[in-house]
């Protein structure tokens, strides 16, 4: 048998390489990871903490509004971007101490330097080449760069998450998690924001009653929001930045967020040379159910394999992949029920099927639905609605779909995530005594369906 340097060489330090080579350690394996960057990954330095941080503090916007009806009187609040900024940066470096802990205290060797696939057990990491019997890639993924002329004008979430004053007015390009998130967190913050997108209502992939009531509640907060608008290229003109739209609009603004879309890394990193096969047009690495790609000795999890671009799902898959490699249980990860949430304002979640994709799939669907405004939203003169839905399919009453738009929407659906994935009943969520007054409670107050 040949002699390698470790039993795993893991690419990339982020959620998913991290919880796998930590895991594979704690195995007895020999386990290396290299990083060309910070310690961490997107999720830890540049997506979920500092984006949340952010949401944080442009929902202090609403407490400040909603105040008043509870009997607070306040001086008028200001916003400082700068010190957001700052604090974050104090919290993502803490973080990566940890990450950085993490790894050495499990014992994996750290590699910081950009790593070359030379064959399918070797790397070239800082002119050393390194061998180990498996290879996991786990680079992740970065902004989309289309081919857009003027596309250089924009920028990416990275860098609006480094912003130390407000643009007064934010034009964000896209519709998914990353520009609705955006666009709510700087309508928060004060900017004047617009958000202009190709389809007819923004989170494409989810429940089509969701995004109606997004883009609703989106435009009440004073997001301009224009559909159906493709652009042409990006220009500036004095201060302004200027985005032409295929149908003759322009639309105006001082600083322009390139949210369409994200792609897997694996650009000049020798996959291909070293036998890789990677997906056309998309570039991810293709593996199969137990995240082996064409090269039996090379695996991917995460972002790069563009499955289910969650960091609970590449650290689940991280983790899979480890069991069945040094652990000796095979297993592979179920993509088709897993929670996710966009912390849009106000937030969103879902787990499960749609209403169009269970239709889709052949089911005959009961459908059940609560729309109210919040509790808390009535002495605060809030307008603002929450809305939950249950999917159920009316053959055999089990709940394919559950959905809720409003406040504390991501924690809602998390508790009730453990239902859905245990297969639970419609009659199940009837059985369960509410905890009175909440919002979640109006789960299990469904009693007769809408259609």
């Amino acid at each position: 048998m040949p002699s390698y340097d470790f039993d795993l060489i893991t690419i990339g330090a982020g959620s998913g390489g991290v919880a796998a080579s930590r895991y594979a350690a704690s195995h007895g394996a020999r386990v290396a990871i290299c990083e060309a960057g910070r310690v961490g990954g997107t999720c830890v330095l540049r997506g979920c903490v500092p984006k949340k941080i952010f949401m944080f503090g442009a929902q202090f916007a609403d407490a400040f509004a909603d105040a008043a009806g509870y009997g607070w009187q306040l001086p008028q609040p200001t916003f400082e971007l700068s010190r957001l900024t700052a604090a974050k940066n104090v919290e993502t470096d803490r973080l990566e101490v940890i990450y950085r802990k993490l790894l050495a205290d499990a014992g994996v060797q750290l590699l910081e330097g950009h790593a070359q696939l030379l064959d399918p057990h070797t790397v070239l990491v800082n002119g050393e080449r390194l061998s180990a019997q498996r290879l996991l890639i786990a680079t992740g993924s970065s902004p989309n760069h289309p081919a857009l002329p003027g596309v250089e004008l924009a920028v990416t979430s990275n860098e609006m998450l480094e912003l130390t004053a407000l643009p007064p007015r934010l034009l964000v390009l896209g519709s998914g998690y990353i520009a609705a998130e955006f666009a709510g967190i700087y309508r928060g913050f004060g900017s004047a924001v617009a958000m202009a997108y190709r389809a007819d209502l923004p989170l494409r992939g989810f429940d089509a009653d969701l995004r109606r009531r997004l883009a609703t509640a989106m435009a009440d907060r004073g997001v301009g929001l224009h559909h159906g608008f493709q652009p042409q290229r990006l220009e500036r003109a004095g201060g302004d930045i200027i985005c032409h739209g295929a149908d003759g609009r322009q639309l105006r603004a001082d600083l322009v967020l390139n949210a369409m879309g994200r792609s897997p890394n694996t650009a000049h990193m020798g996959l291909e040379q070293a036998g890789v096969a990677l997906q056309a047009g998309s570039g991810a690495v293709r593996v199969d159910a137990y995240s082996r790609s064409s090269v039996p000795s090379i695996f991917a999890v995460g972002d790069v394999t563009d499955r289910l671009n969650l960091t609970p799902v590449a650290i689940a898959e991280g983790r899979a992949f480890v069991d069945s490699e040094f652990g000796g249980t095979p297993r592979a990860i179920d993509h088709q029920t897993v929670a996710s949430a966009v912390f849009s304002q106000p937030p969103l979640a879902s787990i499960g099927l749609s209403e169009e994709r269970a239709l889709a799939q052949g089911h005959r669907v009961t459908v059940f639905e609560a729309d109210f405004r919040p509790m808390k939203n009535v002495l605060a003169r809030r307008a603002e609605r929450s809305y939950m839905k249950l999917v159920v399919d009316a053959a055999s009453d089990k709940v394919l779909g559950l959905h809720m738009i409003g406040a504390d929407a991501p924690e809602i659906v998390q508790s009730l995530a453990v239902a859905v994935t245990m297969g639970a009943s419609k009659r199940d969520f009837d059985a369960t005594m509410a905890v009175h007054p909440t919002a979640a409670e109006e789960f299990l107050l469904m009693r007769k369906p809408r259609r």
